[in-house]
């Protein structure tokens, strides 16, 4: 399970990009979640996802 918190989120949604998966593609379809709503909830806090450097920034 996910964090609902957007900046707990935040926090555990890099790590896992950093630590284990690619691509945030590789992150959803591995845990079974939605790509867009993550971003959406990471966006409400001005934080967008960047191929290049496989985070949230």
């Amino acid at each position: 399970m996910i964090p609902k918190d957007p900046v707990m989120l935040l926090s555990y949604i890099n790590l896992k990009l950093r630590d284990y998966y690619g691509s945030l593609e590789a992150l959803c379809e591995d845990l079974d979640v939605d790509g867009e709503e993550i971003a959406g909830k990471l966006a409400a806090i001005d934080y967008y996802y960047s191929e290049e450097k496989n985070q949230f920034v």
